[in-house]
């Protein structure tokens, strides 16, 4: 469990709503671009929705001045009800088509991105992979994207309709009653400068809380991901309390930036609404006085409430917007990176055809994240079309290693691989991986069915070519013993199937993909005496007529292949037959054999 430990999203910095930070979160728009015009009259619809709001405010005080004789407009009672009822009937109608069109341009927008970010994804190479956690990359792609998809489809529009009734509220003021504009006018500069320091501080708060949240995403992920181990250890507890701790770290963090808002929301209340009673009391003197008309006190009193809730409700969309800044930086940071393929939608066909040459020419490499350790020195190797190589050695030594860099899952440090004559690197990656396949030592398979993972292969085959593979794979006999079938569900990483049987539904998955460059590592190393005859079986047909590189635990397993590859420390420091290298009394392969000779005793 302590080795599952990655980077900690939340050691970042907090996001700051710089000039440069917001242009670059605008950046998320253009996934809107397609469905600009939906946004364009959406936004239209929002803003006379808002000045028809703001109409509809004046007819109360409007009511009063009828009443008292005061009108300016010449409107009776009943004339003023229709034209409420009119107004009220044409913003419910601009409502719906503002709903309906946010909604076209939030859920179709935020559908492209979402493809997108996964479409980066898995388009990048293997070290991304191997210094993220699969639970940071959900959050991004889930939690992430819901949060900008709220400020497209809610925040957004309700900040803008904030803004313009909050404009609008002020402008009817300033206009009607200029002596009292003056006096909440005073008020706005205090409100704006405790809202920029309240602003702030929630900014880096709900960055907090959002990278938390992500952390509680990353242990369910690590722990349903190997909840076999967490069983077989009896680790729950240990699980649960990793899971409490950063629920209990999101909870802290939230609590905190609730006692902010609850500062922010008392400041408010304090300044802006002690104000609006202080100007009422001004408001009801000028009545008294017969400088203001009794509807205009009426007019006062509701568009200071309604400017008042205007900038309360600006603070919290702020806030949600700069949530989503955040959110938006994130996702950038992955969209803005290299990809190591271009991924289509539909499988591209490939003209590609490899004859199997394979050749390591002076090879170094160093992982990556590990530069201080030289992982392979000087490898040198050849390997004719169809023939069958071994590669055996200590864990660690490099074995693996060399097939990776094959599949080009890394770059060389030093030196060349050559498929056919021409070094990998020329080769488009899509056209070049598809000649090959590979059958490794621990099998996870797709949560499907049986048919869909050997599909996994050659995903357009026929159903007889399935069941061609599964024959040659050895895994027809097991598949006809379900009630179901191809059809049968492997389970969670196919959970529901032996160690012998998710290998049999590799190899099928390999014969019907028909590389010319097979790849075995240690495919049977974990399978009982009776399993490794059936899948050993199954390996040899699919390893006639092609090139094929075999990682070797059990020595019995490669007698008959052309070459055998003894690697120590990085180095190739054996090669031959077995029978050459059998022979050896001192040599390290002989070693290895006398090893597990004496372990099989």
């Amino acid at each position: 469990m302590g080795m599952r430990r990655g980077r900690n999203q939340g050691d970042k910095e907090p996001v700051k709503l710089s000039k440069d930070k917001l242009r670059r979160a605008l950046h998320i728009f253009q996934y809107v671009l397609p469905y600009k015009w939906a946004f364009i009259f959406g936004m239209i619809f929002l803003s006379a929705g808002s000045l028809i709001f703001l109409g509809i405010m004046k007819v109360p005080g409007e009511i009063f001045n009828v009443i008292s004789g005061e009108s300016s407009y010449g409107l009776s009672l009943n004339q003023l009800f229709v034209v409420i009822i009119g107004l009220l009937a044409l913003q419910s109608l601009l409502s719906y088509f503002r709903v309906q069109l946010f909604a076209v341009v939030s859920e179709k927008s935020m559908a492209l991105l979402r493809k997108e970010l996964y479409q980066k994804m898995i388009s990048l190479s293997i070290t991304f992979f191997e210094v993220r956690r699969v639970g940071e990359l959900t959050s991004r792609i889930t939690n992430d994207v819901t949060q900008v998809q709220g400020v497209v489809s809610v925040t957004l529009a309700e900040f803008i309709r904030q803004i313009i009734i909050l404009i609008g509220g002020v402008f009817i003021i300033v206009f009607t009653m200029p002596r009292l504009a003056l006096i909440i006018l005073a008020t706005f500069p205090v409100v704006v400068v405790g809202a920029m320091f309240f602003g702030r501080y929630l900014r880096k708060l709900m960055r907090e809380r959002q990278d938390q949240l992500a952390q509680t995403n990353v242990v369910v992920e690590e722990t349903m991901q190997s909840i076999q181990t967490v069983k077989a250890y009896t680790n729950e507890w240990y699980e649960l309390k990793r899971y409490v701790k950063n629920l209990n770290e999101a909870v802290r963090v939230s609590l905190r930036a609730a006692h902010v808002r609850g500062l922010f929301a008392s400041f408010v209340i304090l300044v802006m609404f002690g104000a609006l009673f202080f100007i009422m009391w001004k408001a009801a003197q000028m009545v008294q006085a017969g400088d203001l008309p009794k509807g205009g006190l009426v007019d006062f009193v509701v568009f200071t409430g309604i400017i008042g809730g205007a900038i309360a409700s600006l603070g919290n969309f702020y806030t949600a917007i700069v949530s989503a800044v955040g959110a938006t930086e994130r996702i950038l940071e992955i969209l803005d990176m290299d990809g190591e393929l271009e991924v289509d939608v539909e499988r591209r066909a490939s003209s590609l055809k490899l004859h199997g040459e394979v050749e390591y020419r002076n090879v170094h490499f160093s992982y990556p994240t590990r530069k201080d350790i030289q992982v392979l020195k000087d490898v040198n190797f050849v390997i004719e079309p169809g023939k069958k190589i071994a590669l055996v050695g200590a864990s660690g030594s490099g074995k693996s290693t060399i097939v990776q860099l094959l599949l080009r899952f890394y770059d060389l440090d030093d030196g060349h691989i050559f498929v056919d004559g021409k070094e990998i690197a020329e080769y488009n990656i899509l056209d070049y991986r598809q000649e090959m396949a590979i059958v490794p030592q621990e099998v996870l398979l797709f949560g499907g069915t049986i048919k869909e993972n050997i599909l996994y292969g050659k995903p357009d085959a026929s159903s007889e070519e399935v069941e061609e593979a599964a024959k040659m794979a050895n895994a027809w006999e097991f598949i006809n013993g379900f009630p179901e079938g191809l059809e049968t569900i492997v389970g969670e990483r196919g959970v529901k199937l032996s160690g012998g049987q998710r290998q049999r539904i590799a190899i099928a998955r390999a014969i019907l993909k028909d590389p010319a460059i097979l790849l075995l590592d240690e495919a049977t190393s974990s399978l009982d005496a009776e399993s490794e005859k059936v899948v050993q079986d199954a390996l040899n047909q699919l390893m006639e007529g092609r090139t094929s590189i075999i990682i070797a635990h059990r020595l019995s397993t490669i007698r008959d292949v052309d070459q055998i590859y003894v690697i120590e420390d990085g180095r190739i420091v054996e090669q031959g037959t077995h029978a050459e290298l059998s022979i050896m009394e001192e040599g390290a392969y002989n070693a290895l054999a006398k090893l597990q000779f004496e372990s099989a005793e």
